[in-house]
């Protein structure tokens, strides 16, 4: 990247109005003409048709703000975080040529890292006959089997990823297959001014949204674009893993009711949250936000000004 936008991000854990937040202060900072454009930070949302189970933003908000890093890939194609990477990089070297500004918006702690903070993605080794000889053991044996040898070649790793997500294991075993136990590269820093900003909620009020939007998915038609999704593509594959499809498809075969599909969509997504948590608890430099009972934009917006002048 030649030039670097000024960058705000906005992080945290699923269900605290990352999205609402991002929007709002996108308009708020075009208002004096400065074009401004977001970049949504979501390792799922980046597959076409995978809509409602992650909470994508729709076509009336896309018309609010420009957004990117959306309906990037097919669910059966493969995408990493140097593919992210190298989508943001685009999106941001044409935003510095019209003085605009970049809102990195989501909860997916390795993306935001990874542009905020300048991983060098190329750094860690990658071998494609390596991960698909992986691949293949995931579809046939699981991934308990995979989590296993994890946590026996590299343990550091195991303490530093969701091991609910297949795409992550199988590349964090990759790593660990050619060499060893190693950490992720250190952060080279991002070329120009940035600034975070992380949203918290209370632990009883959190709950209560994570199952409000539980049910309101399922209301919105999350069966039928399970249903949908699976007639196109291979269920195992690991873009499935977002939370909300394998729920909809137990209703769908009667092994669960609607309601205990919900209840179980929820219950993953607070255990989801909480390890969200610890990853941003991680990430230094965060201006917390309390978003429980009050508007957030105004703390947002003194953030957002110290990169902006």
């Amino acid at each position: 990247m030649t030039s670097a936008p000024p960058l705000i991000v906005v992080a945290g854990s699923t269900a605290t109005g990352k999205t609402e937040l991002g929007i709002r202060l996108a308009e708020a900072i075009s208002v004096n003409g400065r074009s401004v454009a977001i970049i949504s930070a979501d390792s799922r949302q980046v597959y076409r048709g995978m809509d409602i189970a992650t909470a994508k933003v729709g076509a009336r908000d896309r018309a609010r703000v420009p957004h990117h890093g959306l309906d990037l890939v097919d669910p059966d194609e493969p995408f990493s975080v140097a593919d992210f990477v190298a989508h943001a990089a685009g999106v941001m070297e044409t935003l510095a040529a019209t003085n605009g500004v970049i809102l990195l918006v989501g909860g997916t702690g390795l993306y935001l890292r990874a542009v905020a903070r300048g991983l060098d993605t190329a750094a860690l080794p990658r071998d494609p006959a390596v991960r698909d000889r992986l691949e293949a053991e995931l579809a046939r044996d699981g991934l308990a089997t995979l989590v296993a040898r994890l946590e026996s070649l590299a343990p550091s790793r195991v303490e530093t990823i969701d091991l609910r997500n297949p795409r992550r294991v199988v590349r964090a075993l990759e790593i660990a297959e050619i060499a060893g136990d190693v950490a992720l590269p250190e952060p080279r820093g991002y070329p120009g001014p940035s600034t975070w900003i992380g949203l918290t909620v209370d632990g009883d009020e959190h709950r209560r949204r994570i199952v409000a939007r539980a049910a309101a998915q399922f209301d919105a038609g999350l069966i039928e674009e399970a249903e949908r999704l699976r007639d196109q593509f291979d269920p195992s594959l690991p873009s499935f893993s977002a939370i909300g499809y394998r729920e909809a498809w137990a209703v769908l075969d009667g092994a669960l009711t609607r309601q205990q599909a919900v209840d179980l969509d929820a219950r993953r997504n607070v255990a989801f949250a909480k390890r969200q948590a610890t990853w941003f608890r991680g990430e230094p430099g965060i201006t917390w936000v309390d978003a429980t009972d009050r508007d957030p934009l105004p703390s947002a917006m003194g953030s957002a000004r110290s990169v902006l002048d």
